[in-house]
This record gives structure tokens, C-alpha cells and sequence, in this order.
């Protein structure tokens, strides 16, 4: 068995969940559009730039609906699904899934948005295995707006895997093929861990990088 590792914002999908999350809370009404836009806009920025506090963004993507009570958090996860991400599904990166599916692959989604956006959109991939921000909650199981453990952010991302590897007996070493698709360099420290380390939809700045290195260079959308 090898293993199949996929980065999900700009890789397996043509946008920013994460981002786009915050466009949709104000499509929905429950912000001030001028100051929520302005601050979601600029911890994008951030994150593009490589400075990005992490805390501090789950603090404030997490304000909104971790008020509410379970029931309407999911209805706020079926249509924000429903209206952004099944329209932004793309042929070719169920398709590119579905292969490594194929050569029997180990699957995972590895990804810096956190647990309650990409949990539908793994489902929506058929992707049981997630790697996500997990979130902390209290002890009566309310979110926070605090990170539980280790976030799956840059390095970050490598101590994820290898705590979900470790808990079903295996580790990083043991695979023959260590495939991972990003497109950022956020993610360069598990990509130089990769056998396979695929530039998918790249950066310009991550491009860059694998033409230096002989990476392969994978481009999923128009």
C-alpha cells in the first residue's frame, strides 16, 4: 500500500474554503459585511504572505456559529456545501481521488481549514480520512474558538499525519510512495517528506521551487 496525500484549498478545489466560508456568512446576513469582508479579507492576505497567526483566524472564523446550537450548525454547513462547494466541484479532481482510490491507495485530505468547513467537503471527495484543524471545545462540547493539539499547518501538517499513521500501526517510512499534491508553499515541509511530491495548481512562489527541484508540476484547472 501506498499513500496518497491531498492539500484541499486551490488543490482539489478552485477556491479557499476557508475564505469563501467567510463570503458566505455575510451572504447570509449574520455580519456587518464591511468589517467581516475587511478582517477576513486580510487573514487571507496573511496566509497568502506566510504570516498568518492561526489562533487568532480560528478565534474569528469560528465567532459566528459556534453560538449556535447543533442543529442550525448544520444546516449552516448543508448550505454553505450546497451553494459553494458541490457547484466548485471539478471532473478532474474527483477523477485524480478516484485514481490513487484505484491502485489501492491510502487516502487522507491534509489540510489548514479547519474540522467543521472540511468535514462535508472530505464526504463530498468520499474521503473518510480528514487532517484538519480540530477544534477545542468545553466540557459541554461547544466549540471555543481555540485549537485542540497540533494544527495541520505547516509543519504542523507532518505531525499530524504521522500522530493518524501511528495510531493504525504505521509510520511515514513504511510506504514505498509517499505521494502529496499542494499548491502552496505553506506546505513545503511535508512536501520535502513526500517520495512524490506534486506542485498541483502551484503558487508562483511554489512553482518556482519544484522547477528547481524536478518536482512534477500538475495543473487541475483552467
Amino acid at each position: 500500500m501506498n499513500l496518497c496525500l491531498f492539500d484541499l484549498d486551490h488543490t482539489l478545489l478552485p477556491l479557499d474554503s476557508d475564505h469563501e466560508f467567510g463570503e458566505f456568512i455575510i451572504r447570509q446576513g449574520l455580519v456587518d459585511a464591511g468589517d467581516y469582508r475587511r478582517r477576513n479579507d486580510e487573514f487571507y492576505q496573511r496566509y497568502c504572505d506566510g504570516t498568518l497567526v492561526l489562533d487568532d483566524y480560528i478565534a474569528f472564523t469560528t465567532s459566528v456559529w459556534r453560538q449556535m446550537d447543533e442543529r442550525a450548525q448544520g444546516e449552516l454547513q448543508q448550505a454553505y456545501m450546497a451553494e459553494v462547494i458541490l457547484p466548485a466541484l471539478q471532473p478532474q479532481a474527483i477523477e485524480l481521488v478516484e485514481r490513487h482510490r484505484a491502485q489501492g491507495d491510502l487516502l487522507a485530505i491534509v489540510t489548514a481549514t479547519n474540522e467543521f468547513v472540511t468535514r462535508p467537503i472530505a464526504d463530498a471527495f468520499n474521503v473518510e480520512h480528514l487532517i484538519a484543524v480540530k477544534l477545542a471545545r468545553d466540557t459541554g462540547g461547544r466549540v471555543t474558538g481555540r485549537i485542540d493539539g497540533v494544527p495541520s499547518f505547516r509543519e504542523g501538517k507532518i505531525t499530524r499525519v504521522e500522530q493518524w499513521l501511528s495510531d493504525q500501526g504505521r509510520h511515514l517510512g513504511q510506504f514505498d510512495r509517499v505521494s502529496f499534491y499542494s499548491d502552496s508553499p505553506n506546505d513545503l515541509p511535508l512536501l520535502e517528506r513526500a517520495t512524490d511530491p506534486v506542485a498541483t495548481n502551484p503558487s508562483p512562489e511554489l512553482e518556482a521551487v519544484a522547477q528547481a527541484r524536478g518536482w512534477r508540476i500538475l495543473r487541475l484547472f483552467a
